[in-house]
């Protein structure tokens, strides 16, 4: 039975001007709830690295771990497991994210083989599978057969990356790389992605908008504090006016105008929620509907938080 449990928080975001550390911040405090919807339950899904919400069942998640079996976990919005499916042939070497993207006949996953701590690795990769359907007893089972994989270059040398996700207005695929300072913003044309085995992204621009750490920061984070502020997840609504991009510390939201580019979108001052409290916050994901925002962490337990930005200025 699903469920919808637990605590609704009415926080404050922080709208942080895109500027350099020694300028002011000018901010402006809106409501967002934010509410845990429940705990992940399966015990196979160990270090939760990407989201993506089934545009064929709503209220499903696709969820994977960052190493191990190449195996998509099945969860709706309380966390409760609903099934597995392995993906045949594929491998997980550094599963970090994963999104939805159109094809004629429906919609793909896309799963990106694209972690790389070391900046050692030669190629990342894409996975692309047609979107589970739910079987015997309204579950997920059995396996997926791959229908196509992509081999991806950086123009500029290797790179880890943690965030993928799918832009529908300009039809590419963007990666949002996390070590360095500022992020990296990449992209591939959803055609080539889909058609060839081997491509190199576009790098399209540095993203400087994430707040950097605070002095109070690494009391709290200790040795992690200067990564507190990298992408470690990525998402765009499906009809592509928002993005999230969440990090240890921050959830983001920016908000796209008609004609705008995403780099140029990702270059103006976001919407700031400090948390959700979690140990490593690396899955993000839009519902299809683009009203809610969730997230979930690497490491057990992992809590599952549904956020609602209400877009209305606080009196």
């Amino acid at each position: 039975m699903r469920t919808n449990i637990s605590l609704v928080l009415l926080i404050s975001i922080i709208i942080i001007t895109a500027c350099n550390r020694q300028a002011p911040v000018e901010s402006v405090t809106l409501p967002v709830l934010m509410e845990r919807t429940g705990w992940l339950a399966s015990d196979e899904i160990m270090e939760a690295s990407g989201m993506q919400a089934s545009y064929s069942r709503a209220g499903d998640f696709f969820i994977h771990n960052d190493e191990g079996e190449p195996v998509l976990y099945a969860i709706d919005e309380s966390g409760a497991d609903i099934g597995s499916i392995i993906i045949v042939p594929a491998k997980n070497k550094d599963w970090e994210d994963i999104t939805s993207v159109p094809v004629a006949n429906g919609r793909w996953l896309a799963v990106g083989d694209i972690g790389d701590n070391q900046a050692k690795r030669k190629s990342i990769k894409l996975y692309f599978v047609e979107e589970p359907t739910t079987g015997k007893h309204d579950r997920y089972s059995g396996r997926l057969d791959l229908k196509h994989s992509l081999n991806l270059t950086y123009p500029d040398g290797p790179r880890d990356c943690e965030s993928l996700a799918y832009d529908p207005v300009d039809n590419q695929i963007l990666l949002l790389s996390k070590r360095d300072k500022p992020a990296r913003l990449y992209a591939v044309g959803l055609e080539t992605a889909l058609t060839e085995a081997n491509a190199e992204l576009k790098f399209l621009g540095t993203i400087a908008t994430l707040r950097p750490p605070t002095s109070n920061d690494r009391f709290k984070f200790g040795g992690r504090t200067d990564f507190i502020s990298q992408p470690t997840g990525f998402d765009i609504s499906a009809d592509g006016t928002e993005a999230v991009v969440i990090t240890y510390r921050s959830l983001y939201r920016f908000q796209r105008d008609p004609g705008e580019d995403w780099l140029s979108a990702l270059q103006k001052k976001p919407d700031e929620v400090v948390g959700p409290p979690a140990v490593q916050n690396e899955a993000i994901g839009y519902s299809v509907d683009g009203k809610a925002i969730y997230v979930t962490t690497e490491k057990k337990p992992a809590p599952v938080y549904r956020i609602y930005f209400t877009d209305e200025e606080a009196e």
